[in-house]
């Protein structure tokens, strides 16, 4: 009998060990734009106790229904630290529609979009009107099923400590419809011919032996191996980068990835990344132009930029350099191109057309300056840049340049010394083109979610925008561009809503705006100053203006020429 016992302790210790450690299924972290441009990610809702997310179809009939079960969920829930916001799971693409459909059933919680499904498909969401309870500290999912009884016990477990496990419960609504994921399910998308050409358009110029990216994509294995970080960036939004809101303006060299691109990319690696049949793979053909050739022929005058010892670890200043030209003439610059000695490092380089007196720290600018930008450096930038037809940048004789260098170690020391190679214009070009720093003060407290700042700079000319570019430190979230005109209407010209220290482009207008004499442009943006923002390196810190990266800056770069001619 007493065996008997113990054995049935020892029973019923395995049970609650085992309950101990029972956790909810894990979806994994993802990210999405909300139909007004904000950006949500699952991970960044870790101050809250749960996410609850509604899937959404404006054709289904019962979604008003649906609504207001979530809406009475919200009411009783919302203030103990519960968020709510509806995904729109159709598939509907078009963001006038989907901004439409909000607008008509006449909720105000966010409304998510997920233009491929990707996310609706993680989360297995099978109906219009279902909901998926989430946690967002251990990325999983609490429970999916209809907002009704079994979704307030769920809530009152995860607010109370015990949720263990992943509740599901069937749900009567519209069916959701997911016709790509299904395509793939009977026929998984081929590497050689649909997953290859996506990474080597998209991925390749800097996931290569010696380029910036952290690891290669030069071979099947390779992608394989990396195949569930890439999911998770992909779902994330972390890559492909500098990507922008697709619905406000349009940039030459925002890397938008087609949301068709996506889901081959996606649906392939959840298929287990097969290799096919292929003979050859394609990521091992690929042919890099050579980084140490000029892509225009050889330069008009080439700048040896100092070379600078990079140790193996350590955060590194900025190096600010001048450098004397020896032209006895005024120069107009038409394209410039920079070679990286080693690109693994040089994370960006700023070159500005100075004074000899003159001292221009980069982007340590405060207040609204206007300077002769010349031209960046950035990871994965190996094209030449060519100014505007008629564009270019006017070097007045006896100017020097003023260079900015920033660095970031890669665990191994090295040497580098960046080159550019400047083009010149035989004749003087019609427009001159300038860059106009828009900068604010601001005093972000300790511990600040969302502290916003703001700036703004009146033209007193008529002139041409070509290029915007955001520039804050680790604690910048998201940041807009907008431009007031004299007769009062204000146009949206680029949002970043989900800012990154580490990918800083100038975005290079499609359409560039013409604005006449008066216009105030505005810069707004947010910072993320607390715990919650992975990238902060001290929540504790009250921030101002600051040269170093763990500081802060506020500025918006607008790139410009003046409609007058120089001439």
């Amino acid at each position: 009998m007493r065996k008997l016992t113990t054995l049935a302790y020892a029973t019923l210790g395995l049970a609650l060990s085992t309950a101990a450690t029972a956790v909810p299924d894990r979806v994994g972290d993802f990210a999405l734009l909300d139909s007004d441009g904000e950006f949500h990610q699952l991970s960044r809702y870790r101050n809250f106790e749960a996410l609850v997310l509604m899937s959404f179809d404006n054709s289904c009939t019962s979604i008003d229904s649906a609504i207001t079960q979530l809406k009475t969920l919200q009411s009783n829930w919302s203030e103990q630290g519960v968020a709510f916001a509806l995904i729109n799971s159709s598939g509907e693409t078009s963001i006038e529609a989907i901004r439409a459909a909000k607008a008509g059933h006449g909720f105000d919680l966010p409304l998510l979009v997920d233009d491929g499904q990707l996310v609706s498909e993680t989360l297995r969401l099978s109906s219009a009107g279902e909901i998926a309870i989430l946690d967002p500290e251990r990325l999983t999912l609490l429970y999916r099923g209809p907002a009704q009884d079994d979704a307030v016990q769920v809530i009152s477990s995860e607010l109370n400590g015990s949720a263990d496990a992943t509740v599901i419960k069937a749900v009567s609504g519209c069916d959701l419809t997911y016709p790509v994921r299904e395509t793939h399910a009977l026929a998984a998308p081929d590497y050689a011919s649909e997953v290859a050409p996506i990474i080597a358009e998209q991925c390749a110029s800097c996931h290569r032996e010696g380029g910036i990216g952290p690891f290669a994509m030069d071979s099947h294995l390779m992608l394989q191996g990396w195949s569930p970080m890439i999911r998770e960036v992909l779902l994330t939004k972390r890559m492909p980068p500098t990507q922008v809101d697709p619905n406000i303006g349009h940039f030459s060299n925002a890397r938008y990835i087609p949301e068709a691109d996506m889901q081959t990319l996606v649906h392939w690696i959840d298929a287990g990344a097969p290799r096919g049949s292929a003979a050859v793979d394609p990521l091992t053909e690929i042919q890099f132009p050579d980084r140490r050739e000029w892509q225009l022929g050889e330069p008009d005058y080439i700048v040896k930029g100092p070379t600078h010892e990079i140790p193996a670890t350590g955060v590194l200043d900025y190096i600010n350099v001048d450098v004397e030209l020896p032209f006895e003439e005024d120069k107009w610059v038409r394209a410039v191109q920079y070679i990286a000695g080693d690109e693994s490092v040089l994370h960006h380089l700023l070159t500005y057309v100075t004074a000899p007196a003159e001292v221009v720290e980069g982007e340590a600018a405060r207040g609204n300056v206007q300077t002769r930008f010349l031209e960046g450096y950035a990871p994965g930038k190996v094209d030449a840049m060519t100014f505007r037809e008629d564009t270019g940048v006017y070097i007045p004789a006896g100017h020097k340049l003023s260079m900015q260098f920033h660095y970031t170690t890669n665990g191994k020391a090295t040497v580098d010394q960046t080159i550019l190679g400047l083009y010149m214009y035989d004749e003087p070009p019609k427009y001159e083109n300038f860059t106009q720093s828009v900068s604010g003060m601001f005093r972000i407290p300790p511990f600040a979610q969302d502290h916003p700042a703001s700036a703004q700079y009146v033209f007193n000319e008529d002139v041409v925008v070509t290029g915007l570019r955001a520039h804050m430190h680790f604690r910048g979230k998201d940041m807009q561009f907008k431009a007031e005109l004299p007769d009062g209407s204000m146009h949206d010209l680029l949002s970043v809503p989900n800012y990154s220290y580490a990918w800083q482009p100038t975005y290079a207008l499609e359409d560039p705006m013409a604005l006449p004499a008066g216009t105030k442009v505005h810069v707004t943006g947010t910072f993320d100053n607390s715990e919650y923002n992975p990238a902060n390196p001290d929540p504790s810190k009250e921030l101002g203006f600051g040269l170093q990266s763990w500081d802060e800056m506020f500025i918006g770069y607008w790139t410009y020429h003046p409609a007058k001619p120089v001439n």
